[in-house]
């Protein structure tokens, strides 16, 4: 078997291209990933991230079916262009109610959980978590705002024995549903080209190559790994 030989793992976002392919992943590492997403379909149960009722009701089936958990990845997110000026309050709220309440309710209720055994919990963040671009201002900020959660989480679990470990992984964009939302329907071809001009390896990122490392953080092999970000993103940050 592999690095999560009998790990009980509950995904957020298992629709999207991120977390439908870290759920698969954890399988093929050995272990259980609970799939979860807004909507429930075959493999995946419903869970609305910005719901802290649904939190709760998750993780107190968990709870019941297999008695612990030994890892969290918060892959739920949404992605809007838009500038300062030109970004409505409605999806500036919108924005931060997923990709950042939904984490810090993630991660709030998984602790009782998680502190039974120790585990680890993968934020799915961005590199626009950790540089910013003129057009994207509301998931720059929920985004930068989740790569610092993931550092205070992390000195939260350290304190704790056995450890809870916290780590983000910073993709730039991948391919996938978010990036042809963004693209939208007038010329989006030319949005995606745009999209990449900033990035020197010249292309999106693809969701396996996420994977990988998300295995690794959540197993037991990156035991003395917490609070660290991980840029995955064609060199962009190397300017």
């Amino acid at each position: 078997m592999g690095r999560l030989k009998d790990k009980i793992v509950l995904v957020t976002g298992a629709a999207g291209a991120i977390g439908g392919a870290v759920a698969d992943a954890i399988k093929r590492a050995g272990g259980t990933a609970v799939a979860t997403d807004l909507a429930k379909a075959s493999g995946i149960e419903a869970l609305n991230v910005t719901e802290e009722s649904d939190w709760r009701r998750v993780f107190a089936e968990i709870g019941r079916k297999h008695g612990r958990l030994d890892g969290l990845v918060n892959a739920a997110g949404i992605a809007a262009l838009g500038s300062i000026e030109d970004t409505d309050l409605a999806t500036w709220r919108r924005i931060l109610s997923v990709n950042l309440d939904g984490a810090f309710l993630g991660c709030k209720h998984a602790f009782p959980l998680l502190r039974k055994n120790g585990g680890a919990i993968v934020n799915i963040s961005s590199v626009y978590g950790l540089v910013g671009g003129a057009n994207l201002v509301a998931y720059n900020a929920s985004k930068g705002g989740l790569t610092l959660l993931t550092k205070s989480v992390a000195l939260h679990g350290a304190r704790l024995k056995p450890p809870v470990r916290c780590n983000a992984i910073c993709p730039a964009f991948l391919e996938g549903p978010m990036i042809d939302a963004i693209a939208g329907d007038r010329r989006p071809e030319l949005v995606k080209q745009h999209m990449t001009l900033d990035i020197p390896l010249g292309r999106f990122g693809r969701p396996q190559e996420v994977t990988d490392l998300c295995v690794y953080l959540l197993s037991d092999a990156a035991s003395f790994v917490t609070g660290a970000d991980f840029p995955i993103d064609g060199g962009l940050t190397a300017r």
